[in-house]
């Protein structure tokens, strides 16, 4: 259509909400793709279906691009010509058909199925046998698109665009969040200043992080996993002596988790006083030997080598 340049008319923004219809059903929900689609398609010349050719082309698109789709979406448009109580149903119309047709029947869909129709019409009804007939005339013409289009291109990329930038997502305890973040936003802001990501979290725990650079994604999440690390009974951490008791030690064993280190439990000899063998500030190798029904931890040093 040759027309003054400007924003989108009715029949563009029409198209695009049946493409869009088309291809949604198909698309990844945010957890497997946390990412924003958009899909741009200019039609340079034309002697059929835009809409269908907008479909087609953004199925092509979001799979090169790596976007995971479901499966490919073909579409066809459908034509009509009546005369008198006769039916004529027309595969893939091409403009004069278009024009001189009394029907426009937009059909798109997967190899198992539909996924949006749309319909214009000329005279002020139609049978539903005559409706039945479209439906099923447009099968064979989207599976002959489709192998076509699958010729093209069978599944989407594994690998996205070296240019797209890359997200993460990892989640935590919601307890945690206060962690990551720190007082203030300091944790956060040391996180996204050293790596270069940029993160967001939401108040279920689900984090989100996002760079161009793999390397700093990496950076982030392991500065996050160590974060917001739940204690595992029976495996080894080294932490820091935080507070001498006469009874024991507490020992940071992860950032905001500290266990308790009874002095029974800080050698196989016994200990007369805590202070012979720990220090505030020393680094010990522990293990975490149980976690009571209030959550508090006990550690143990017995059998462990330190270093």
């Amino acid at each position: 259509e040759v027309r003054r340049l400007g924003s989108p008319g009715r029949r563009e923004i029409g198209h695009g909400y049946l493409a869009e219809r088309a291809l949604t059903p198909v698309l990844p929900s945010e957890e497997e793709f946390p990412y924003a689609i958009r899909s741009v398609t200019e039609i340079m010349s034309q002697n059929g279906s835009t809409s269908m050719a907008a479909t087609c082309s953004s199925t092509l698109a979001l799979m090169d691009a790596g976007v995971p789709l479901k499966a490919p979406v073909s579409g066809i448009a459908m034509g009509l010509m009546v005369d008198g109580d006769k039916h004529y149903v027309l595969s893939d119309i091409a403009d004069a058909e278009d024009f001189a047709g009394d029907m426009d029947f937009k059909v798109t869909g997967t190899a198992n199925g539909i996924t949006a129709v749309q319909m214009d019409m000329k005279v002020h009804g139609l049978p539903v046998s005559v409706l039945a007939d479209a439906i099923k005339q447009s099968g064979p013409g989207r599976k002959h698109i489709l192998d076509h289009m699958v010729a093209t291109i069978a599944a989407p990329r594994e690998k996205l665009s070296p240019y797209a930038p890359r997200i993460e997502k990892i989640k935590i305890n919601p307890e945690k969040i206060g962690a990551v973040i720190g007082k203030g936003g300091e944790t956060i802001n040391k996180i996204t200043g050293e790596t270069g990501a940029m993160i967001d979290i939401k108040d279920d725990g689900l984090i989100t992080v996002a760079s161009n650079d793999t390397e700093s994604i990496e950076k982030a999440l392991d500065w996050i996993r160590g974060l917001t690390e739940e204690p595992e009974v029976g495996k080894l951490y080294t932490g820091k002596v935080v507070t001498i008791k006469d009874f024991g030690a507490f020992i940071n064993i992860l950032p905001g988790t500290d266990g308790m280190l009874h002095i029974s439990q800080i050698s196989d000899k016994r200990v007369e006083n805590v202070t012979d063998v720990l220090k505030e500030g020393q680094m010990v190798t522990v293990k975490l030997a149980g976690i009571d029904e209030k959550g508090r931890l006990s550690l143990t040093m017995k059998g462990i080598e330190q270093k």
